[in-house]
């Protein structure tokens, strides 16, 4: 923490320098746990071991300048552009289904950029949501809290999320952004109760659809489906069954976790990512930080991801005002969704997504982003006030 004293000597401006400092350490983290995991792909695929470090590297200086840059910025400007932010983020997922639309293992979440560069347009949307929803919840006042005004809301968080998973077929995002979205609701409104009831009546109903589909699954043909969805929750189902097509990147993974054990078998000398894991350097990363460092290095990344959280909660619960304070709140949802998603994936808990790890997972649009979403909120903490 720093302060500076304000010409009336009472008050003194804040930074948060522990955002900032914990912001270095991950993506320091990342970028050698990157290498490390890349190196033998890279050599088998481009001839260069240092082909995706030098990627990332290459971007992630370039968020540092953005996080600067946008960290300058008022965040009030933001909310004055909310909705053209949110039509741009819906325009650019609409791309996605133009010639400019680039499909990659068999997704098509992207856009063609000049320089064979390119652009995954749900991660503007994650950020447009973020602003637009504060905005609304705001602007709306009182009237958030009653049942018209929360549907309102949550339309445009359903209508976001639709055009995540529509446009650019990417469920894991568009559950993400419609989280976020009753996230802030829940956070505003005075009542806890109805909230509570949702979520007990949700993991209800789920339960009751895994034990439904699991019954489908032992009495008909569901398990020949072509859904690719449906496959993956089959396979989450019943990984042993299918360790060997749909269930076995997940069962992979899970070996090289538990070969890990305390300590791991030391940075460079994971076997599992020599080919055996496909594209580990994406989702899957944990597993090889695992392998390779063992339950101390998962520990390390959920303490650091830890701080950063208390560092955005901090920020959130000393903001000027509402709309510092939900920014704040939904840049802490993101990256706890994310984290907590990705963790949940990669430890067979929850089927398949392409739910990547924040900071650490290879990705050129995720990195640049969510770079910017941590100069929105350190933006946030130079707006912060201490009484001195």
């Amino acid at each position: 923490m720093a302060g500076r004293k304000s010409k009336a000597g009472t008050q003194e401006t804040y930074f948060d320098f522990d955002l900032l400092l914990v912001i270095i350490f991950l993506m320091c983290f990342g970028l050698v746990m990157l290498y490390s995991t890349s190196a033998y792909e890279a050599e088998a695929d481009f001839g260069n071991d240092l082909y995706y470090f030098t990627r990332q590297a290459l971007i992630a200086g370039a968020g540092f300048v953005v996080m600067f840059v946008v960290s300058k910025i008022d965040y009030h400007i933001y909310g004055a552009f909310a909705f053209e932010i949110y039509i741009f983020a819906m325009f650019m997922m609409a791309l996605v289904q133009t010639p400019l639309g680039l499909t990659l293992n068999g997704a098509r979440r992207w856009i063609r950029l000049p320089g064979n560069q390119t652009l995954q347009p749900a991660e503007i949307t994650k950020i447009a949501v973020i602003l637009f929803i504060a905005y609304e919840l705001c602007r709306l006042g009182k009237k958030a809290y009653t049942l018209k005004g929360m549907m309102r809301v949550v339309a445009f968080g359903a209508i976001a999320s639709g055009g995540v998973l529509f446009l650019t077929d990417n469920l894991s995002t568009a559950i993400i952004v419609m989280a976020i979205t009753c996230i802030l609701i829940f956070v505003i409104h005075p009542k806890t109760k109805p909230f509570v009831m949702i979520i007990i009546a949700g993991a209800l109903i789920a339960a009751v659809g895994i034990i439904v589909l699991s019954v489908m699954i032992a009495n008909t043909d569901a398990a020949g489906s072509d859904n690719f969805r449906l496959q993956r929750v089959i396979s989450w189902l019943n990984p042993e069954a299918t360790a060997a097509t749909g269930s076995y990147q997940v069962m992979q993974g899970l070996y090289a976790i538990g070969s890990g054990g305390l300590f791991g078998k030391g940075l460079g000398n994971s076997t599992q990512k020599l080919g055996v894991i496909p594209e580990a350097q994406n989702d899957m990363i944990l597993v090889v930080i695992c392998e390779e460092l063992g339950v101390f290095g998962a520990l390390l990344i959920l303490i650091l991801f830890g701080v950063l959280l208390y560092r955005l909660m901090f920020i959130a619960k000393n903001a000027p005002d509402l709309y510092g304070s939900l920014i704040a709140t939904g840049i802490f949802a993101h990256i706890a969704l994310q984290v907590i998603l990705n963790i949940a994936v990669v430890t067979g808990m929850l089927p398949t997504t392409g739910i990547t790890l924040p900071f650490i997972s290879y990705g050129g649009t995720a990195i640049l982003f969510l770079m910017a979403e941590m100069g929105v909120a350190l933006g946030i903490s130079r707006r912060i006030r201490l009484e001195g």
